[in-house]
Parts: structure tokens; C-alpha cells; sequence
């Protein structure tokens, strides 16, 4: 006997479990925002090498992401989702008993470690076209952001464990203090592999290869184009992230010379201020729609990046990354929302991995280039750079998508 859907005010099973593994998993990933490049910095590598582990973790991830979402759509999600965990999991018990730089390495580029709190998995797009699938169109939005809130509750929940290694420096001295953390790694891909084994995955229609000879039907070709421009415009996004978020904890930590147990705080805080944004958003995609929820909130963070490195104290530039994460990753469920219903079902993979790797590919130039302007002295010159591209990815999107906002009617 089939079971009944559930009441549309309710998730369903599915639903709920795959927001707690991602819920989890942003645990473990909070911790290594904070931590990771801090933990190379106490292992004596430079701004430039640790700009390009940091690029080299997100051409691995942008690589893997291509891949494995158009294949989800024809072998399942789950398996996708459960190999990463047991990836994710081998690597941190590497680095729990390694601090050879070949091995960290290594470990980094295979497990995503110090990819950012803006910076999903390599194998979100898979979950984000299985959540798509026991989630009406018309609540995408709303669930959407509640899945990124929860995520970024994670990951502050995560960022706030990070000051561990001070505490621990009378016990373990300098770079040792920093191994214990990817036991807690270790820990969460384990629970978020339980979470997903149990997440009943729907059976999807066959679709039958198209006959020799056979043409693309004017849909194909129009979700073609839009995803084409979707790519562009993602480009831009990308560029702009990529030059402050992923090495924000080591620009704290050159700027003002704090430690862990300071820059902890900050971004545990700014995490938990993105979760409650997000849910904002999505009650403003109810209101408003999807793509003005993400223009005002986008516009407003464009002008805190502006402000943020010419900030006098910690304290003043602190308020300003929380201020600004909030404005810029909450919108992150909305426009997941609108990118993945520009296609049909059977596609949804394809999307959910274009939106992100056309963003993370130029993402991952941005930590080389600002860990070159870093050894310079050259603090601020990334956050202007990364301000213009966001202006530019806002005025472009806006203009290109507002009228596939998936919650207005079709």
C-alpha cells in the first residue's frame, strides 16, 4: 500500500533527513572555516601556499561537482552522497595522525577541507536535485532556506568549537593543538552517512535516449540557453566570493593579529546571523518574490564588503562580517530555488551542478590571487575587486532570471 504524501505544511521523511545531514556536515566544515588555514599558518606556510591549497581544494571540488550531479540523474543520489561521507571521513583520520605537508595536502584536496563557509560540498548538487524531488515547485523557496539556515546553524555551531586550539596549547603545543579538531570532522560525516542511508530516495522515470537522428525539442533548447546564461552570470558571483571568502579567518588574523579563540566567535556568530537571514528570505520570497529577496540582500552586502577593510578596530570589522554574511548567504536557498526549477525534473542534477561549478571554477582562482595581494601587504585590494564583480553578478541576474522566479506562477 502506497503511502500518503504528507500535509503540504509539512516536510516529508526524505526532506527532513537530508537537512540534517547537511545540517551536520556543516558542523565539520564550520570548524575547518575558522581553523584549517589558521592550522597552516601555525605550521609556518606562506600566504601564497596557502592561497593555492585553498585553490587547489576548490578545483577538486568544482571538478567532482561537474561530474557527479548529471550522473545522479541517471544512477540515484544516494550513492553519490554516501561515498563523499566515507571520502570526507578516511581523509580526516588522516589528518588526525599526519601533519606531513604532502599528506595534508592530499587529505585537503580529497576531504574539501578550508573551502569556506560560502562553499558547499562537491556533492551538494546531488542533494539539492534529490531534495528538489519531494518538494513541491511553489515551496522550493521557502524550503530552500530553511535548508540554508539550518546549514549555516551548522556551521556556526561548528565555528564556535573553533577556539579549541587555544585551550588545548598547554597540552599540545603549536600545530598539534589544531589535530584534535578532525577527530570532530571524523565524527560528523560519520552521522551524516547514517542520516542519509536512512533518506528514502523516490524512484525516478526512465527517459529514453533519443532516437538517431532525432532533434532537440524546443524545451531542451530553451533550458539550454538558460543554463548557458546561468553559467555566465554565476562566473561572476564566483570571482567575487572567491577572493575573501575562503581566506576571511587569515585576513583577521593578518590585519588584526588575533588568534582562534577570537575569530571563532566572529564567524560562529556571522553563521547563525546568515541562518536567521535565510529564513528571513524565505518568508520575503513569499512577500516579495524570489529575485527581489535576493537583489536587496545582495545590494546591501556589496556595500558592507566596500566597508569592511577600511574597518579601524576588530571589533568595527567584526560587525561588518556579520552584518554582510547575513545580507550575502542568505539569499544562498533562494537562488538555489530559482536556478534548479529553470529546468524539468529529469535535469535537475544538470542544473544544480552547473549553478555551482559554473561559480566554483572562477571561485577557486580568488584564494591564489588574494594570497598574492596578501604577501604583498595589499589587505584591502581583494575586497574591492570581489565588490565590482558582485555588482556586476546582481545587475546581470536580475535582468537575465526575474522571470523564471519559481514563486510566482509559471
Amino acid at each position: 500500500m502506497t503511502a500518503s504524501p504528507p500535509p503540504a505544511h509539512r516536510l516529508s521523511r526524505a526532506a527532513r533527513l537530508l537537512i540534517g545531514a547537511r545540517m551536520v556536515r556543516a558542523f565539520g566544515q564550520g570548524l575547518l572555516t575558522v581553523d584549517f588555514t589558521l592550522y597552516l599558518h601555525a605550521l609556518g606556510w606562506s600566504s601564497a601556499l596557502i592561497g593555492g591549497v585553498i585553490t587547489a581544494v576548490l578545483v577538486c571540488s568544482v571538478t567532482l561537482t561537474a561530474l557527479v550531479g548529471p550522473l545522479s540523474d541517471r544512477a540515484g543520489r544516494r550513492r553519490f552522497l554516501v561515498g563523499y561521507e566515507i571520502v570526507t571521513a578516511l581523509a580526516a583520520i588522516v589528518c588526525m595522525v599526519s601533519g606531513d605537508a604532502r599528506v595534508l595536502i592530499a587529505a585537503a584536496v580529497v576531504g574539501g577541507f578550508g573551502r569556506g563557509g560560502a562553499s558547499t560540498s562537491p556533492f551538494a548538487p546531488v542533494e539539492s536535485a534529490w531534495l528538489s524531488e519531494v518538494v513541491p515547485r511553489a515551496r522550493r523557496g521557502t524550503v530552500f532556506s530553511l535548508r540554508s539556515a539550518i546549514a549555516f546553524f551548522g556551521l556556526a555551531a561548528g565555528a564556535g568549537l573553533a577556539g579549541l586550539p587555544d585551550l588545548l596549547q598547554p597540552w599540545l603545543p603549536g600545530a598539534l593543538a589544531y589535530r584534535p579538531l578532525f577527530a570532530v570532522v571524523l565524527i560528523m560525516a560519520l552521522a551524516a552517512l547514517w542520516l542519509l542511508w536512512r533518506a528514502p530516495e523516490p524512484q525516478r522515470p526512465a527517459t529514453p535516449e533519443p532516437t538517431p537522428g532525432e532533434t532537440e525539442s524546443s524545451e531542451r533548447r530553451s533550458e539550454n540557453r538558460l543554463l548557458s546564461r546561468l553559467a555566465g552570470v554565476n562566473a561572476l558571483n564566483g570571482l567575487g566570493i572567491g577572493l575573501t571568502g575562503p581566506l576571511m579567518a587569515y585576513w583577521f588574523s593578518l590585519a588584526f593579529h588575533k588568534g582562534p579563540s577570537d575569530i571563532a566567535p566572529v564567524m560562529a556568530v556571522a553563521f547563525a546571523a546568515a541562518g536567521l537571514s535565510s529564513l528571513a528570505a524565505g518568508w520575503l520570497t513569499t512577500r516579495l518574490g524570489v529575485m527581489r529577496s535576493v537583489v536587496w540582500l545582495r545590494m546591501i552586502g556589496v556595500g558592507l564588503l566596500l566597508a569592511l577593510p577600511l574597518a579601524p578596530t576588530f571589533a568595527v570589522a567584526a560587525g561588518l562580517y556579520i552584518a554582510r554574511m547575513a545580507c550575502n548567504l542568505g539569499t544562498a536557498g533562494a537562488r538555489l530555488s530559482l536556478n534548479i526549477s529553470l529546468v524539468g525534473r529529469a535535469r535537475r542534477g544538470v542544473a544544480a551542478s552547473l549553478s555551482s561549478a559554473s561559480m566554483q571554477i572562477p571561485r577557486a582562482i580568488g584564494p591564489t590571487v588574494a594570497g598574492l595581494f596578501f604577501a604583498t601587504g595589499a589587505l584591502a585590494t581583494p575586497f574591492f575587486l570581489a565588490a565590482g564583480f558582485q555588482t556586476a553578478y546582481l545587475v546581470l541576474y536580475n535582468r537575465t532570471f526575474r522571470r523564471y522566479d519559481p514563486s510566482r506562477p509559471r
